[in-house]
């Protein structure tokens, strides 16, 4: 990298003017203010004490090293202790050359990779996944494949909650309410209809709550005492003692709530190498809490149940195992952590995860650290915020929530009504139509999740995702489908050009600037774990070739090797956008 190469010639600059041994790592190149002329800045203030002489002096000394001894340098100029540094137009075009036709980036590989092991989904079979859920399997889906781009060797898993009192919740309410109904002879999709039974569990439950209430009992008393979360509870124990019939309504509801997930996994485009199942997972937990109770990691209380005291960490007390030998989430988060490592051996386990969990990650990382767990110091949770929809927060319960399939659905519809009142499908077949909606559509979806950083919360607005100009997949797809449109008429050789014959604008320059930035970022979002950089970049390169376009003349430039120039910067502009929406799982149009 360019940036590299002015660090070393700085690092020799200080060393043979001032005598200086700097380490070339240290020394901070930035990109230049848009307000000055140049391409990257070196800031002198912090070398003041060995240059022993005023910022303005410093700079000058150093800038005119570089120009005696760097070829790459064009031109610099000072402003007060700022070093801006003009790199010849040259390296630029020399760049572009080697590059325009390329459509396999050698990005910034790591040198000494890790295996990664990037658990995401996470759903509960008890309904079908929803927005929320959208924004967990985008982000792990995309930090997957641009820590791959990074060179380092990743693998992915989805742990199934498939057990529980919530999974109980659906069952219970089916046995009692369901008359037999399934996805065949309801129409429905198999977790949607499990999903609907966890909505009338949660309006029975209120109704008894309510009931107890008025005879006199506390919210809390009412609650604990309802009839339904009493028959739920017993649920669950028969189904941890194997009861066999409530282990075949359990498999059976769970199977079409697979088959449902199945279909909305394929539609978003991810997928997984390995799923974890809760229901296996949490005997191996229970095994290991016994361990930590022989090494008195844990300690059990009068009524039988097991805990851990962190208060000496600044945390609290935390409940692995019921009175009644139950257990908790933790309890298998334990057990699917020892299987992970054990299968994978990975030197870092990301978990994708709702920063509602944050605390229960802390809590996970610091009990396999006090067991002495190997894996421990690998724990990182990708703590994500929560999407809301503009009418306020989703309640599962209440059946308040988007559901996933809905809204793809919607945003299809949305992307055909959107292209054809636009006039963007002029020529198209239906077969062709229909795959240029999904790509709109679902690219609409994808890039307004992502290019949020994962860590705030965010409101999703399906009608602004869904916007052919501003910071939106439609406005990028419609970048590449136009360069792609212009590059179909051309015959023209897009590898080589007379650069003696050619020359940069500012516009030119700033297009190939920032494509020379690609690895970069991507290697920046491998280190951040944030697509968001990805999406915010590729914005920025849209939006610096649609001013190209419409500054520079390309198909009617009179110098056939500018000519030439420019037709290889928009190759390699496509191939970048392509390129980088591929890392985040969102297709490009040709035609559009």
């Amino acid at each position: 990298m360019i940036q590299d190469l002015i660090k070393q010639h700085i690092s020799s600059a200080l060393k043979n003017l001032y005598q200086a041994e700097l380490n070339e790592n240290n020394i901070v190149i930035e990109k230049t203010s848009a307000d000055f002329d140049g391409d990257y800045t070196f800031v002198v203030f912090s070398y003041l004490k060995i240059s022993k002489k005023s910022a303005e002096q410093t700079a000058n000394e150093i800038g005119n090293y570089l120009s005696a001894n760097f070829s790459e340098l064009k031109s610099f100029n000072v402003i007060k202790g700022f070093l801006n540094l003009s790199i010849d137009d040259k390296f630029w075009i020399d760049f572009l050359i080697k590059n325009s036709a390329n459509t396999n980036f050698a990005f910034n590989k790591v040198k000494k990779p890790n295996t990664i092991l990037v658990e995401y989904s996470s759903p509960n079979t008890n309904k079908p996944l929803h927005l929320g859920h959208i924004r967990n399997n985008l982000l792990g889906y995309a930090v997957s494949e641009i820590l791959k781009a990074n060179g380092h060797l990743v693998k992915t898993c989805n742990l199934v909650n498939d057990r529980g009192v919530h999974i109980c919740k659906s069952m219970l309410a089916w046995m009692k309410f369901g008359n037999g109904e399934n996805p065949e002879t309801s129409k429905m999709k198999g977790d949607h209809l499990v999903g609907k039974y966890y909505v009338a569990f949660d309006k029975q439950y209120k109704k008894e709550i309510e009931e107890l209430k008025s005879s006199g009992l506390s919210q809390e008393e009412a609650e604990k005492n309802a009839a339904s979360i009493i028959e739920v509870q017993e649920l669950l124990r028969k189904w941890e003692a194997g009861d066999e019939e409530t282990v075949k309504v359990w498999q059976m509801m769970n199977s079409w709530v697979y088959a449902g997930f199945d279909v909305t996994y394929k539609n978003l485009g991810v997928s997984f190498d390995k799923f974890y199942y809760e229901s296996n997972t949490y005997l191996l937990g229970k095994d290991i809490v016994n361990e930590g109770l022989q090494k008195n990691v844990f300690y059990k209380k009068d009524d039988a149940s097991v805990w851990i005291d962190l208060t000496a960490d600044g945390l609290d007390q935390k409940l692995l195992l019921r009175n009644d030998g139950t257990s908790v989430y933790i309890t298998q988060d334990i057990g699917t952590a020892e299987l992970k490592h054990k299968d994978f051996n990975c030197e870092r386990s990301i978990y994708v995860v709702g920063n509602e969990q944050e605390y229960h990650f802390k809590v996970l990382k610091l009990i396999c650290e006090k067991l002495n767990k190997l894996y421990a110091s690998g724990i990182y949770h990708l703590s994500y915020g929560m999407v809301e929809l503009p009418e306020g927060k989703m309640k599962s319960r209440e059946g308040t929530v988007v559901d996933a399939d809905d809204l793809i659905d919607e945003m299809i519809r949305t992307a055909k009504e959107t292209t054809e009142a636009l006039g963007k499908t002029e020529g198209l077949n239906e077969i062709e139509l229909t795959e240029l909606c999904e790509t709109v559509g679902l690219g609409a979806l994808k890039y307004f999740l992502l290019k949020v950083d994962p860590k705030k919360k965010m409101l999703f607005n399906p009608a602004d995702s869904i916007d052919f100009h501003g910071n939106t997949g439609p406005f990028i797809q419609y970048t590449h489908a136009r360069i792609k449109s212009m590059l179909r008429a051309v015959t023209d050789d897009l590898t080589s050009c007379n650069i003696e014959k050619t020359s940069l604008n500012k516009f030119e320059k700033e297009l190939i600037y920032l494509s020379y930035q690609y690895t970069e970022i991507i290697n920046e979002a491998a280190k951040e774990l944030s697509p968001g950089l990805v999406c915010n970049y590729v914005f920025d390169l849209a939006k610096s070739f649609n001013q190209f376009y419409h500054e520079c003349p390309v198909l009617k430039e009179s110098n056939e090797d500018q000519k030439k120039l420019r037709l290889m910067l928009c190759n390699m502009t496509a191939n970048i956008i392509k390129s980088a929406f591929s890392l985040l799982g969102i297709k490009v149009p040709e035609r559009m």
